[in-house]
């Protein structure tokens, strides 16, 4: 049976203060109680700035010992270098989530801009930059890039290929490595860091059907 990590996107939305958070719960608790509700999160803030060491120890220290980060690298490297050249940010990039996240990190994802379309070149290139030691995922927002020749080559490296519920791509879960990530955008339309829901679970748990067995789908 397929282990799954059903977790949220970043955890600190100042909205979600009465919906999820008690009203009362002072802000610097708000970890804490994450961590007694989800078993995983996906640290999306790393994104928006290159990940702090003392930051990312300080996630380590405050988590349960069964807790796993996803860790969302930098857009510096997926959108602005669309990875030319990366070879010194990625190195210091893996050392720097490894070393802080220790036993519990989990995927590295990747989120390539919507404007990168498919082509021969960039499927070579950008699985050539990531290294084999982490758990890569790549998360194309192009509709290019379903394709079957994509799927063999991320196969062959043992890359997962991030799904996800999205109005404008296709919502297959597509198995090439034995790690599977899904995504949760929203189908009519883009959520705007929606809480998961009863529906989360749902469909997650038929997505596992084609999951192989002892693969790990991680959820947000």
């Amino acid at each position: 049976m397929p282990t799954y990590h059903i977790g949220c996107s970043g955890y600190h939305y100042r909205h979600w203060r009465g919906i999820f958070y008690p009203e009362k719960l002072p802000m610097r608790r708000w970890f804490e109680f994450y961590g007694q509700h989800f078993r995983t999160l996906e640290l999306n803030v790393t994104f928006y700035r290159f990940p702090q060491l003392a930051f990312l120890e300080n996630w380590y220290a405050q988590s349960p010992a069964d807790f796993q980060f996803a860790v969302k690298a930098p857009q510096l490297i997926t959108h602005y270098r669309q990875f030319h050249g990366v070879g010194q940010l990625l190195g210091d990039f893996y050392d720097t989530v490894g070393r802080g996240s220790q036993e519990k990190l989990g995927p590295i994802l990747f989120q390539p801009p919507p404007r990168l379309a498919y082509d021969a070149e960039r499927l070579t290139r950008i699985p050539d930059c990531l290294d084999p030691a982490f758990g890569n995922v790549l998360e194309f927002r192009h509709p290019g890039w379903w394709r079957a020749e994509m799927y063999a080559e991320l196969q062959r490296r043992q890359v997962t290929f991030c799904g996800q519920s999205h109005p404008l791509l296709p919502a297959a879960v597509v198995a090439t490595a034995p790690t599977l990530y899904y995504r949760f955008h929203g189908r009519a339309r883009p959520l705007r860091l929606a809480l998961p829901s009863r529906s989360t679970a749902a469909k997650s748990g038929r997505g596992g059907r084609r999951a192989r067995r002892g693969a790990s789908l991680p959820v947000f």
